[in-house]
């Protein structure tokens, strides 16, 4: 076994993958370039430390559900929907999730609701917050089964150490009475430690219909309200206005 082959395989002994993976790289780059024994360990573990990030990274957007495409550099700033370039380039140094402050995204279906708190949440995550996106539908079911499925409790427990959760479509369909109440303890268990970041085209006062219960919902708005901007969206449909068709032109 020579010195290559040794290296490799306390590489995978220790499970250090990424000097593992461009060993021979990095060698070779030493020695074309004549560096010294220290300089070339601490390229060595700089190239471990990236890999290590890079792979942690990945780890967080694959657990942050993120829906597809939710790279808030692609926004299309030409359509006017009430957020100015400057408002969201302001919303995007998250100054206000340093705040545990909240956003609550209000508008028309179409208006980029959805984009913007996807996107503000792969933001979170890509600046090492503990970031989550979920809808309102995937909230209730995780409330109404953590008690009885490992996958669920595990769920609600990373929940509960979040430092941003989006709840996506809230109040878009009515909610049952003793979820409604589920979901009120889960909101006031978090509320002062964890930033939210609420969609909704239902305006706050129709909320109480949703959950049939007028005091809950306002207890669930005073909490989800206090320190939170409201941003309200307007116009028309961006998927209407920019649909494809399957006819030639």
């Amino acid at each position: 076994m020579n010195n290559t082959e040794q290296i490799q395989q306390y590489c995978r002994q220790y499970k250090i993958t990424g000097i593992s993976s461009q060993l021979e790289e990095l060698t070779a780059a030493a020695e074309a370039q004549g560096s010294g024994f220290m300089e070339f360990i601490l390229t060595l573990f700089k190239a471990e430390a990236e890999h290590r990030q890079d792979n942690e990274l990945k780890r967080r957007i694959k657990n942050a559900r993120l829906p597809h495409n939710s790279d808030l550099s692609t926004y299309d700033h030409t359509v006017e929907n009430g957020l100015p370039k400057n408002r969201l380039h302001q919303l995007r140094e998250l100054n206000w999730l340093d705040q545990i402050f909240n956003l609550m995204l209000m508008g028309p279906s179409g208006t980029g609701k959805t984009f913007l708190a996807a996107g503000l949440c792969a933001d979170a995550v890509g600046k090492g917050y503990k970031a989550y996106f979920k809808t309102m539908e995937e909230i209730i079911t995780m409330l109404k089964l953590k008690d009885l499925t490992k996958s669920y409790q595990a769920e609600y427990k990373r929940l509960e150490k979040a430092n941003l959760i989006v709840i996506d479509d809230i109040m878009l369909f009515p909610v049952e009475k003793n979820l409604a109440v589920n979901f009120f303890n889960f909101i006031n268990q978090l509320y002062e430690n964890t930033s939210f970041i609420i969609t909704t085209n239902k305006m706050p006062t129709e909320w109480a219909k949703l959950l049939d219960d007028e005091v809950l919902a306002t207890a669930l708005l005073d909490r989800l309200l206090y320190h939170c901007e409201v941003i309200n969206l307007s116009g028309k449909s961006y998927r209407l206005n920019n649909r494809k068709t399957i006819f030639d032109s």
